[in-house]
C-alpha cells in the first residue's frame, strides 16, 4: 500500500513537471525586470498562490469527475493533451513583464491558472481520490519547476524520454479514466478491454510522438 502510494506520488511529480515547461518560462519573465531582492519575493509568493490555487482546482476537479460521463469526456480529452505534448513545438508562453512586485506576483498566479488546466485534469484523474498525494505532488513539484526552472526545462530538452515517459502516463490514465466510467462500459461486454484500452490509448500517443518525430523536416543545412 506504501509502495502503491509512493509510485503514484512520483507520476503525479513527472506528471506536473512535464506539464510545466511554459510555466518555468513564465515565472522568469513575469520577474526578470525586478530588482533582485524583489524578485525572490515575487517568485515566493507566486509560487504559494499557484500551489493554492491548483490544489482547490485539482480538487474540484476531482468531484467533478464523479459526474455521469464527465469521466468519459475527460479521458478524450487528457489523451489530447498527452498527444499535443508531444507534436506541439511551440511551447512558447506569452507575458508581459511586470514592472512591480504585486504586479509579478499577479502575472505568475493568472498565468500558472490559464496553463494549468491541463495539469489540473490529469493530476485529478491520476490520484484516483487520493487528496493526500494530490496535496504532495503538487506542492512539491511546484517549486522545483520555479526554482529549478531553468534546471527542468535543460533536462527536458537534454533527456526527451522524461517528455515521452509523461505522455505515457497520460496515455495510459486517459484510457484507465475511460474504462472507469461504468455508464459507457456498460455498453461493451468484454472485460479485456479493461486492459486493452489503457494500454491501447498508451501506445497512440507514443506512435503520434515518434511520427511527428520522423517526419519533422531536418533543420540541417
Amino acid at each position: 500500500m506504501i509502495l502503491e502510494g509512493f509510485l503514484l506520488f512520483l507520476q503525479i511529480m513527472l506528471i506536473n513537471i512535464v506539464l510545466s515547461g511554459d510555466n518555468a518560462v513564465v515565472i522568469a519573465l513575469a520577474s526578470k525586470n525586478l530588482p533582485v531582492e524583489q524578485r525572490k519575493k515575487a517568485i515566493w509568493w507566486g509560487a504559494f498562490g499557484a500551489i493554492a490555487l491548483r490544489l482547490v482546482l485539482t480538487v474540484v476537479a476531482v468531484s467533478l469527475l464523479n459526474l455521469p460521463y464527465i469521466q468519459a469526456a475527460g479521458s478524450l480529452l487528457l489523451l489530447w493533451i498527452a498527444i499535443k505534448l508531444l507534436i506541439d513545438d511551440e511551447g512558447e508562453a506569452k507575458v508581459k513583464v511586470a514592472s512591480t512586485l504585486g504586479k509579478a506576483i499577479w502575472t505568475i498566479i493568472l498565468a500558472d491558472f490559464v496553463m494549468s488546466l491541463d495539469n489540473v485534469l490529469a493530476i485529478a484523474a491520476k490520484a484516483d481520490n487520493n487528496l493526500l498525494v494530490i496535496i504532495l505532488g503538487i506542492s512539491l513539484s511546484i517549486p522545483i519547476i520555479i526554482w529549478g526552472s531553468t534546471m527542468v526545462m535543460k533536462l527536458l530538452h537534454k533527456y526527451p524520454i522524461f517528455v515521452y515517459l509523461g505522455a505515457g502516463i497520460l496515455g495510459y490514465t486517459a484510457g484507465e479514466m475511460f474504462v472507469s466510467e461504468e455508464k459507457v462500459m456498460n455498453y461493451f461486454d468484454y472485460e479485456p478491454l479493461l486492459y486493452i484500452i489503457p494500454i491501447g490509448s498508451t501506445f497512440i500517443v507514443l506512435l503520434a510522438g515518434l511520427l511527428k518525430k520522423m517526419l519533422k523536416p531536418s533543420t540541417a543545412v
